[in-house]
């Protein structure tokens, strides 16, 4: 006759809960999966602030508008920028170099005209202005030069000037000298208004401010004194 074995009772004590627990609790994980948690939606009115630079990883696509809104804060300065010119000078502007350059020989050569036409002038009073003129753009002249040289911007090299001829009548010596004066005299204007405006440099802006009543000036009576 064969015995029969028996499970021990821990078992029979397991199966037995097994088979009494609540359906519920056996299907939970398949009739109601886990859900993902809803995700913060942005507040359009809040300021994002941007990441440093030290989050972006090395080549991100995302690093390129970063370095876009840098370039503007990049662009180079005057000061970085070295100004060239044909005189040699560092750092000066051409602008200043050119005005020195363009004042000084219109400055001679009208000195050099009125001084050579005085003695041949009929008219009394035009004999008397090229006199004014010749002291006056002496004394501009002299003062425009210390001024460069004091800075070491060049001045351009003396050349002679070309005299007014004196074919023809005094009345027609008169009148070319005249007329070539005025003409000299409105380019000298515009050229010292827009150094007066415009210029670097401080002392030449002032020097250009200064010499332009003079100019005006003398363009007024040589004016008066067109035939």
């Amino acid at each position: 006759m064969k015995r029969t074995r028996t499970a021990p009772g821990w078992i029979v004590s397991i199966a037995g809960a097994l088979a009494t627990a609540p359906a519920w609790s056996v299907s939970l994980s398949t009739t109601n999966p886990p859900q993902p948690l809803p995700l913060p939606q942005p507040d359009a009115s809040a300021t994002v602030a941007p990441l440093a630079l030290e989050t972006w990883a090395p080549g991100s696509a995302s690093l390129v508008p970063l370095m876009a809104v840098d370039l503007p804060a990049r662009r180079a300065t005057g000061a970085e920028s070295p100004a060239t010119d044909t005189s040699g000078v560092v750092g000066k502007p051409v602008d200043d170099i050119g005005f020195v350059r363009q004042a000084t020989e219109s400055g001679r050569k009208e000195l050099e005209a009125a001084r050579d036409a005085q003695p041949r002038l009929k008219d009394p009073r035009l004999r008397e202005l090229a006199g004014m003129l010749a002291r006056d753009h002496g004394a501009a002249n002299d003062r425009l030069s210390k001024l460069a040289e004091s800075k070491g911007w060049p001045l351009p090299a003396p050349h002679a000037p070309a005299p007014v001829s004196a074919a023809g009548s005094s009345a027609d010596f008169d009148a070319r000298f005249t007329a070539a004066m005025i003409a000299g005299h409105e380019k000298s204007l515009a050229l010292y208004r827009a150094q007066a405006r415009n210029g670097d440099d401080r002392d030449l802006r002032r020097f250009a401010s200064e010499t332009l009543p003079t100019i005006e000036h003398h363009l007024a009576e040589l004016r008066s004194l067109q035939k």
